[in-house]
């Protein structure tokens, strides 16, 4: 195990500074849900940018990993679940860590994965928020993660979906797949949250990577 990698949100507002520092357990070999990856410093960066709003919100994060958006909206004061594949034990056993680490032991961690209908996901409290940091990593998985998502808005139409994603090929496409599921998706502009740098929170995140940012949530009637 390395050591953890920390991670400061910081802001200046009304005459004083607010801050957070999180500490981040990462393994040497960079797999899924085991290394904090571009995308999720940025995600977590939008989650402190709306630390006002999180008070009481309820909030699951998809693919948690590392979990570094969903501690964020935990620290800010949200009702956080986080989740990751349960065929991953290693994955959420990291999850677990993580919350440790950062003095947050009783955030609950549950296996949910992608496409499937399991009693997990049928049995989910309701949600305000939904959390996913380069969820779109694989081609395979875009229909199986909608499919999953549209179920959770469905359940919770007022709900929203927080994403971040790593533009890897042009080709790569998602606008279908949220037609078919009756979705819509909003571009979040990465200056519009002062994440528009090679370095957040005082690391070296998401370097010169292209991520972008949307807010997905249930299309109305007219597809709007």
């Amino acid at each position: 195990m390395a050591e953890p990698r920390r991670f400061r949100f910081a802001e200046a507002g009304d005459g004083r500074r607010e801050a957070l520092t999180l500490r981040v357990p990462e393994v040497p070999d960079r797999r899924y849900g085991l290394y904090v990856w571009p995308c999720a410093v940025v995600l977590a960066q939008f989650v402190w940018s709306r630390r006002g709003a999180l008070p009481g919100r309820r909030v699951l994060e998809l693919g948690a990993g590392v979990s570094l958006p969903g501690m964020v909206a935990a620290k800010c004061g949200a009702e956080v679940l986080l989740s990751d594949s349960e065929e991953l034990p290693q994955c959420l056993e990291n999850c677990r860590r993580s919350c440790l680490m950062n003095d947050l032991p009783c955030v609950p961690v549950i296996g949910i994965t992608w496409g499937r209908m399991s009693p997990e996901l049928l049995s989910l409290p309701p949600v305000d928020i939904i959390l996913g940091s380069d969820v779109f990593f694989d081609p395979k998985d875009f229909e199986d993660i909608l499919t999953t998502v549209y179920f959770l808005l469905e359940k919770n139409p007022q709900a929203q979906f927080w994403t971040t994603y790593q533009v890897r090929s042009a080709d790569w496409s998602i606008e279908a797949l949220l037609y078919k599921w009756k979705l819509k998706n909003t571009p979040v502009l990465l200056h519009s949250f002062s994440a528009d740098k090679e370095h957040l929170a005082g690391s070296s995140l998401p370097g010169r990577h292209t991520i972008e940012m949307m807010i997905i949530s249930l299309a109305r009637s007219d597809g709007t």
